[in-house]
């Protein structure tokens, strides 16, 4: 995985007002193509190196880069392009999600929400990706 991370400083504080997160989304392509599966609790996953699992009922979701997979019988359900928006965003932040998603939506880009402690990261379709990011900096006015 090629994707750099930094540490955030003690005094960078979350950002929990829309407006300001908006104007500092600083949407970030991440490189590869990443899927969503689902496997058992008995399938071996010991090889792959998951950016995100969740439990559910039905099984263990996973989201994994793409190569990962290769030689392997696991069903893909979604093939995505991973954008990180860099700003930090307040867990307790109300109407980033919303906002995203509504106004991908009006371009016709679908889009999988997944929130981190310091930043929120989207999973849109591969081919969407660039005007994904092109909505996404117009969000930033």
């Amino acid at each position: 995985m090629s994707t750099e991370y930094r540490s955030v400083r003690n005094d960078e504080m979350p950002i929990s007002d829309l407006e300001e997160l908006l104007r500092s989304l600083n949407p970030r392509l991440n490189d590869g193509v990443y899927v969503f599966v689902s496997v058992s609790p008995e399938t071996d996953i010991a090889r792959l190196e998951p950016i995100a699992t969740f439990v559910e009922d039905e099984g263990i979701s996973l989201i994994v880069e793409e190569s990962q997979l290769e030689g392997n019988e696991i069903d893909i359900r979604f093939r995505a392009a991973w954008i990180t928006l860099t700003v930090n965003s307040d867990l307790n932040a109300v109407g980033l999600t919303s906002a995203v998603a509504n106004a991908l939506a009006d371009k016709g880009i679908s889009c999988n929400v997944v929130a981190a402690a310091h930043h929120d990261h989207l999973f849109v379709p591969v081919e969407a990706a660039e005007a994904a990011m092109t909505v996404l900096t117009g969000l930033q006015g």
